[in-house]
């Protein structure tokens, strides 16, 4: 049973009215027209650690290259489609869920999907790999120091966090668990922003492009 075959028959079996509808364009159809294979890099890290920065350089190096490439932004989500949630741990889980599932849409159109998410757990960042699928994830590490992000501060949340204003803050007042196999990973404390960008495109260069 393919995947989209597994998709439709568990939809059923849990909604009998509701069935999966196959696209009539095949995957192969779609490399064809884009010239490019489908990805997700999903940028992880502390808040501060420069993955929005490093997003869009990405974005506009690939489109620069002729690519068809999206960024996701958990802030920019939390906006629109997850504004119903809040920060405690199922909401955050189902913040990664829904934002995977928006990637997972995006690859089948053939595109490249850049998501910048902090998702401090490898249990929700394992859900997302699932949801989009091995071959298509590509787990980016953005390991600036926690030192280096608070120094930043660019919204001024570590400031907020230290005087008890955010609950549950990541580095400061919950965890981050640092993925342990990721596809690359990017200091930005050490790396300029030109380097790391030019660093994740030659990754993404050697197995999509």
């Amino acid at each position: 049973m393919g995947k989209l075959d597994k998709i439709g028959a568990d939809s059923e079996a849990g909604t009998p009215h509701i069935f999966w509808h196959a696209s009539q364009v095949t995957a192969e159809t779609r490399l064809h027209h884009v010239g490019q294979h489908a990805a997700t890099v999903w940028l992880t890290g502390l808040s501060g650690a420069g993955k929005s920065t490093l997003a869009c350089a990405l974005e506009r190096r690939l489109i620069a290259d002729g690519r068809m490439a999206y960024v996701l932004d958990g802030d920019n989500l939390r906006h629109h489609l997850n504004r119903d949630l809040g920060f405690s741990p199922t909401d955050r889980q189902e913040n990664i869920r829904r934002s995977a599932e928006v990637a997972r849409l995006m690859n089948d159109a053939g595109l490249i999907v850049i998501c910048a998410f902090i998702s401090p757990l490898r249990s929700d960042r394992a859900m997302a790999r699932d949801i989009i699928g091995e071959d298509n994830f590509v787990e980016t590490y953005v390991s600036t120091p926690g030192a280096v992000c608070e120094e930043r501060d660019p919204k001024g949340l570590y400031k907020k966090a230290r005087a008890g204003l955010i609950p549950e803050f990541t580095g400061i007042s919950a965890p981050y668990e640092v993925p342990l196999e990721p596809a690359m990973s990017l200091d930005t404390g050490e790396l300029s922003l030109e380097l790391a960008c030019d660093r994740l495109f030659q990754h993404l260069s050697h197995r999509f492009l």
